[in-house]
């Protein structure tokens, strides 16, 4: 099997749009400001939406809106006209899960398909085709599944339905979505997208007598993370998704910033696009496994594609690894190498930075002779935003971003 799978990549907002789209989304996900499941996204307000769609189709790329929260009953009302204006937008597919809205997406919004959102935990063929045979053109599987499980949902349904599976990004205590911590300690309602993510918090134990005296649960200072997730990275299995029967990738991240939808879709982009031209000789590209550890994430792993033999949980804290960062991005940006960045992070004369552009490994160079916007060379760039002007030997793409690596606290 050599079907060229659907790169899925996320959208928080009309930028990260754009620069996944750069660097190669065959679709992108996203929501509203309303009846989607990442309240914290910044999101599309209705102009936007029509705004955000009509640029994805213009690049030949499709767009599904997120309508997944689980609403209640007082949410309702509002939901005709939205699903109303989405499907006169042009969406591409709306992402579901509840079937209240199902019901009222196929009165309101027919012409849209739908996928079924991994919120309905589908495990098995018959959830499947019990979805197929209520219309839905795709179904996205729970993230507690085996290749093995999938090669056999795969079997056991119409091709015509497609399949669709998360192979990237940040994992969480009740993996298929339903969970109801946040709204138990916090109430913040996770599943009407407003998560505060207590599985990432630092848990102690405190005996009933001695209130306010808390003791970690492991022999460890730090007391102990009992729910957090480590990170799904399934960038070296490119080959065994495809042999699956999966076909769309997802990239998880709607929340995350315009340089990491970037780089992660970047890299899924060329280790694919290397896997279809030669399966048979088909070795990873370095850079591709290199650019994944270039953003900001947990500790990775496999989730449950290659079974349970590791452990998914890091309970030693609840940090991100960030061992590079954004040096600046791009302001104008000419076929002739002048390129102009507004600065993120300070930037030193001579010191080394990456060049990150679509479709291309990054190029590394020591930053020698950059300007400000009155033609001045400086020793030390340090405000943010200022204009920094490069000049290099080859165009320079309108989405390529400088990086470099963090500077270690002295």
């Amino acid at each position: 099997m050599n079907k060229r799978p659907e790169l899925l990549a996320p959208a928080g907002d009309l930028e990260k749009m754009r620069f996944a789209i750069a660097y190669g989304a065959d679709a992108v996900y996203l929501a509203g400001q309303r009846f989607g499941m990442r309240a914290a996204a910044a999101n599309f307000d209705d102009n936007a939406l029509r705004e955000g769609i009509a640029y994805a189709h213009a690049h030949g790329v499709k767009c599904y809106i997120t309508v997944n929260i689980m609403p209640s009953g007082c949410d309702l009302p509002a939901l005709p006209p939205y699903l109303e204006l989405l499907q006169d937008a042009g969406a591409d597919a709306l992402i579901v899960a509840d079937v209240g809205v199902i019901r009222m997406a196929r009165r309101y919004a027919p012409q849209v398909p739908l996928h079924i959102s991994t919120q309905t935990s589908i495990l098995n063929a018959e959830a499947a085709n019990f979805w197929a045979d209520l219309g839905a053109e795709r179904v996205v599987l729970a993230r507690e599944l085996s290749l093995e499980e999938i090669a056999a949902i795969r079997a056991g349904t119409p091709k015509e339905l497609e399949i669709e599976a998360f192979v990237h990004g940040a994992m969480c205590i009740s993996y298929s979505g339903r969970c109801l911590i946040s709204q138990y300690m916090t109430g913040r309602d996770a599943n009407h997208g407003a998560c505060a993510q207590p599985c990432r918090w630092n848990y102690a134990l405190m005996e009933e007598k001695r209130p306010g005296e808390f003791y970690p649960v492991e022999e460890d200072a730090r007391g102990t993370y009992l729910y957090n997730s480590k990170d799904l990275c399934m960038i070296e299995h490119i080959p065994e998704l495809v042999q699956a029967g999966i076909d769309s990738f997802k990239i998880e991240g709607r929340n995350k910033t315009a340089y990491y939808a970037a780089c992660v879709t970047g890299a899924y982009r060329a280790a694919i696009d290397a896997y279809q031209a030669d399966p048979a000789h088909y070795v990873l590209p370095q850079f591709c496994r290199d650019e994944v550890d270039k953003v900001s994430h947990r500790e990775y792993y496999t989730g449950f594609y290659l079974g349970n033999e590791q452990n998914g949980q890091h309970y030693g804290d609840s940090q991100y690894i960030r061992e590079y960062e954004v040096a600046g991005m791009p302001v104008q940006c000419d076929a002739d190498g002048h390129a102009v960045f507004a600065l993120k992070n300070r930037i030193f004369d001579g010191e080394e930075l990456e060049l990150l552009q679509p479709g291309k490994a990054p190029w590394v160079f020591c930053a020698h002779g950059m300007l400000n916007d009155e033609g001045e060379a400086l020793p030390l760039f340090n405000v943010p935003q200022m204009h920094v002007h490069f000049q290099f030997p080859f165009a320079v793409d309108q989405y390529a971003i400088l990086r470099k690596k963090k500077e270690r606290p002295s």
